[in-house]
């Protein structure tokens, strides 16, 4: 009589993990140290959505694919394909890597949106992890503010910017991601109190808010905040007075730092308008000049994924546009890691047709998000993904973390909490 041979290691696991509700639990665990964690390593970050988006796809069985169909997911496939291609076709063999692995972050998303995040208590969770994090970076800020240093005992940043909780100057980008979905589903429920005091504090939560992104000092997210609050404004009632509130007490606070905060005043006010006024010759025009010329160079395929890093010191693209006139076109400030906008990134990388699959992704997003923006919990999705999608900004790498962790979480969130509540 022969023996049967055990299963190994790995394929017990594995069965393990299949069976609910382990493997969603481990997921929800990674999901709710992951915003922390984005703070503090870009390294263990990626692996928790790697690890989560794993797990969603060894519990799938048959019948479970079926929100690949969805709009949202169908052009984030369509999108990672074209980019796959151009990548073959245009770029080396780094290049076709990052292009295939990009795949781990839509998979990280139809997780959050489908299975994660799928219930009631998890999102509930979810929140106050979302609440807690952002709750400690604007504490770090207001105490590196008061103090000049934060509990790490790290100072502002040379040119006066805050760092919150970190060493870098990036917290602003990330405040003006995180501030509205965490904050949102505690403070419009506060607007809607009928007791006068419990009005007045989710008032001056937004303002808090607000007031927080001035001090930080960095002027692009700052901007997109109060892009964030008009469109509050605009598609909540209730939210007109408190983001009016908001904008007023910000724009006071931004011409009175020549007093309370001069780092402050010097970059959002002094250097912010001499930018505007000679933008053709900062280094914003000049990248964004570069890119282009790349993108005129290379309309369809584009470069690959991260063409730009990878070309744009090739002298070929060392010139300017009649229609777009830079100062010092052929200056290596044209140069960077990334063009500091969304938009040219993916069309530097994955050409025109890319760039149509990009637009029609985030339309897709807003038009799924915006419908029923005026709930607690999903208009701060909503006015995320509003600001990571305009289009006239100055931006990190879009695919790179901790950014896309940012984004990730908040449309996640919002595209979760649009799906139909489950069967009891």
């Amino acid at each position: 009589m022969s023996e049967t041979t055990p299963p190994s290691l790995p394929t017990r696991l594995l069965a393990h993990f299949r069976r609910e509700p382990h493997a969603r639990h481990l997921a929800l665990a990674c999901t709710l140290a992951l915003a922390p964690m984005l703070l503090a390593s870009r390294s263990i970050s990626d692996v928790l959505i790697s690890l989560t988006g794993l797990l969603f796809l060894a519990s799938r069985r048959r019948g479970d694919w079926g929100f690949v169909a969805k709009p949202w997911h169908a052009l984030a496939l369509a999108f990672w394909v074209w980019q796959v291609v151009t990548s073959v076709l245009r770029g080396d063999g780094h290049q076709i890597i990052e292009a295939l692995v990009l795949i781990r972050l839509f998979v990280f998303l139809a997780a959050l949106e489908t299975w994660v995040l799928d219930h009631p208590w998890a999102r509930r969770w979810f929140g106050i992890a979302l609440l807690v994090t952002a709750l400690w970076i604007g504490l770090e800020c207001w105490q590196q503010y008061l103090t000049g240093f934060n509990v790490f005992g790290i100072g502002r940043w040379n040119d006066g910017s805050l760092t919150g909780p970190i060493t870098k100057p990036r917290i602003g980008p990330t405040w003006a991601l995180l501030a509205f979905p965490a904050f949102m589903p505690w403070l419009m429920p506060l607007l809607a109190h009928p007791g006068r005091w419990a009005r007045v504090l989710g008032v001056a939560g937004i303002v808090a808010m607000a007031l927080t992104q001035v001090l930080i000092g960095q002027r692009m997210p700052t901007m997109l905040m109060l892009l964030g609050l008009v469109l509050a404004a605009l598609f909540v009632p209730r939210m007109r007075r408190p983001a009016g509130i908001a904008i007023l007490a910000g724009a006071l606070l931004a011409a009175l730092a020549s007093i309370v905060s001069p780092p402050t005043y010097h970059k959002l006010v002094v250097h912010f308008g001499h930018q505007l006024g000679h933008f053709m010759a900062t280094q914003y025009a000049q990248l964004f000049g570069r890119a282009l010329v790349m993108i005129t160079a290379h309309p369809w395929l584009g470069l690959g994924f991260d063409g730009f890093r990878d070309h744009c010191l090739d002298k070929i693209y060392a010139h300017g546009l009649s229609w777009f006139p830079v100062v010092d076109a052929a200056s290596t400030q044209g140069c960077s890691i990334h063009p500091h906008n969304y938009y040219l990134q993916v069309t530097t990388g994955a050409g025109l047709p890319g760039l149509a699959l990009f637009v029609a992704l985030g339309l897709a997003w807003l038009w799924r998000l915006g419908r029923g923006a005026g709930t607690p919990r999903r208009l701060g999705p909503f006015l995320t993904a509003a600001m990571v999608l305009w289009p006239i900004a100055s931006t990190t790498s879009f695919f790179t973390l901790p950014n896309v962790g940012w984004i990730l979480l908040a449309i996640g969130w919002g595209l979760a909490e649009a799906r139909p509540l489950p069967e009891a």
